[in-house]
């Protein structure tokens, strides 16, 4: 490519990246979105208790943790991404930032980074290929770029931070991988799942069933309300993703130990 071609074709390259952040930029700091996240994680997450949040992105929930009075760990090993997230929130007492993924052992992994849509950015690559198959909402993304990123584990992060009471697992596919190693049944837990990509959500479940006795519930999209009326069991939370997850484009699903008390799934 001549000298032109390649100025024009890094030009552009940057022009994605700027509008990709920018977009994400609006949709997760928006305003009213802040007081949404603390009555959601509220009932979870109180003053001096331990977080991880594994998949920081531009840290709208890091915030709220932090809000809430909370110690949070926050990973994001996308450059981009971590320079804001260290622009929004990295002065908050409280914080630690880690430029790091988590997955199933430590070392480093090769990111597929998407500019236009970056927080898509993911470790996991039969994941992408299924949910762009699969997933309208996926067709057009494009992951342009590979980047070598450290790697830690759940595990590691406990013995050098403490046990959280909170975990929130947001990787886009490789939820199932980061929770294979976690060996202490934390008290609760949030996981991601993707229309196209369901079959690493139940593996997700499987493997707190084998922590430990946990309830589920999940919550829809970007929305704050359970979806079920009431909490449900592992193995039921389970059945639901097998069988489709009532056709849901996304959501997180959450899992709390059933020896600690529940708060009302419609009070949220």
């Amino acid at each position: 490519m001549a000298p032109l071609g390649r100025t024009v074709a890094a030009r552009s390259r940057m022009i994605r990246r700027t509008l990709g952040l920018l977009r994400s930029l609006v949709v997760y700091w928006r305003p009213g979105r802040q007081k949404a996240l603390h009555r959601l994680y509220g009932p979870y997450v109180g003053p001096g208790d331990l977080v991880f949040d594994v998949g920081a992105h531009l840290g709208d929930r890091t915030a709220a943790f932090l809000g809430l009075g909370a110690r949070v760990v926050a990973l994001e090993p996308q450059p981009d991404l971590a320079r804001w997230l260290r622009r929004l929130v990295g002065d908050q007492e409280g914080l630690t930032l880690l430029h790091s993924a988590a997955g199933p052992v430590p070392g480093t992994a090769h990111l597929a980074v998407s500019d236009a849509t970056p927080t898509v950015s993911t470790l996991a690559d039969e994941w992408r290929a299924r949910v762009q198959e699969r997933n309208r909402s996926f067709r057009r993304v494009r992951w342009e770029r590979r980047l070598e990123v450290p790697v830690t584990t759940l595990d590691h992060l406990i013995a050098d931070h403490g046990v959280p009471r909170f975990c929130k697992i947001d990787v886009e596919g490789f939820e199932a991988e980061v929770l294979a190693v976690l060996s202490h049944p934390v008290e609760a837990l949030s996981v991601e799942f993707v229309a196209g990509g369901l079959e690493g959500a139940a593996p997700c479940v499987k493997r707190i069933e084998e922590l430990g006795d946990y309830r589920c519930y999940v919550v829809l999209g970007d929305g704050r309300r359970h979806l079920f009326p009431a909490w449900v069991n592992a193995e039921e939370a389970r059945r639901w993703l097998r069988q489709g997850a009532a056709g849901a484009s996304s959501g997180d699903l959450y899992a709390q130990r059933s020896d600690i008390e529940a708060p009302d799934p419609e009070g949220s």
